[in-house]
């Protein structure tokens, strides 16, 4: 394993991202009403894929080099495909997840203003500008928007901070492909983007950023059938 950045970096993207799963378990928790089979369940994996995420972050497993493939889009990819498709094939998982208030969705992603350590990072030397100014504005903008649009918005307001979230999204991912160490780092050649590949960053494109895809595309749904979520959520 490779520890590469500032020394103030890995305590606060481990504590951050804790903060995140803990703050998750505890909604599932209120929105379930107690310790049902849908709570432990949807927790259990929500922790097992954190420790997952953790450890091959920490093993070097995403770490990018000049002559070695990127890693990182399994890691981001694989868990948006499980995602979608637990909410489409477990009963179990959709009731769990509509039963979370849409406001709740919106709200708890207030941890995206946690991007602000991008630019800190950039400020720093230690990013390159291409990926960490759209990446930390980006995030900053919709973190600090989130309790906003989730307290007081109209389903317009919703669908444009949702779009404008998975579009901020895919501007990081892109850049930070386009910039980090790989046979197709076509970007900040002067400046390679090594931190995002290395723990303990790494766990954001890993952990946090299929986290959040996930949430704006329960939202989008809640959205697309505010009937049936309602619904559930009071059956739950």
């Amino acid at each position: 394993m490779q520890h590469l950045g500032p020394g103030y970096l890995a305590p606060n993207i481990l504590i951050g991202s804790a903060a995140v799963v803990l703050v998750a378990v505890w909604g599932l928790y209120r929105a379930l009403r107690g310790a049902s089979r849908a709570f432990w369940s949807i927790s259990a994996l929500l922790v097992a894929w954190y420790f997952v995420a953790l450890a091959l972050t920490w093993s070097g497993f995403y770490q990018g080099a000049l002559a070695r493939t990127p890693t990182i889009p399994f890691g981001l990819l694989i868990p948006i495909a499980a995602g979608v498709l637990l909410f489409r094939r477990w009963p179990l998982f959709r009731q769990a997840i509509d039963a979370v208030p849409q406001s709740w969705l919106v709200i708890f992603q207030v941890y995206r203003a946690e991007g602000l350590v991008f630019l800190i990072l950039y400020a720093g030397g230690w990013l390159p500008g291409a990926f960490a100014l759209p990446a930390g504005i980006g995030d900053v903008m919709v973190g600090l928007l989130a309790p906003i649009v989730g307290a007081r918005g109209s389903s317009g307001w919703l669908r444009a901070w949702n779009l404008l979230g998975i579009a901020d999204l895919m501007v990081a991912v892109t850049t930070g492909f386009l910039t980090s160490p790989s046979p197709l780092q076509l970007l900040a050649r002067d400046r390679p983007n090594e931190l995002i590949s290395a723990f303990p960053l790494a766990l954001i494109p890993v952990f946090l950023v299929p986290l959040s895809v996930l949430l704006h595309l329960a939202s989008l749904e809640r959205l697309r059938t505010p009937l049936a979520s309602e619904w559930v959520a009071l059956k739950a």
